[in-house]
């Protein structure tokens, strides 16, 4: 299987199913400290930083890589944090884009 960080989003409109909690489990092993989330819509992760200039640097930066796929997460930020939740609006669920973007901003935070 190609690495999630070498493939593209797939524009969604709609009319296909949400994965299978099956292949949400499977695909968040691949990922770092993401947690499917309740009733299998969405993935989250938690982020914490030093001060409120490093939050917003990832912020900016998650906004960079999010444009780039054009697969966009909901975010809740503080001074000190920011909470991620990726879903597949148009579905109401997961789809493999969700997880692909999930690995490049880990991949960021690896590198960062």
């Amino acid at each position: 299987m190609t690495d999630l960080t070498e493939k593209k989003c797939v524009p969604c409109e709609g009319g296909v199913q949400p994965l299978s909690k099956e292949k949400a489990e499977e695909l968040i092993q691949k990922l770092d400290g993401w947690k499917v989330g309740e009733n299998n819509k969405s993935i989250t992760k938690d982020f914490s930083f030093k001060n409120f200039y490093k939050t917003m640097a990832f912020v900016n930066a998650v906004a960079w890589i999010a444009n780039q796929d054009m697969h966009h997460p909901d975010m809740k930020i503080g001074y000190d944090y920011c909470k991620l939740e990726l879903m597949t609006h148009a579905i109401s669920g997961l789809s493999e884009n969700d997880f692909i973007v999930a690995a490049k901003i880990d991949n960021f935070c690896k590198s960062s």
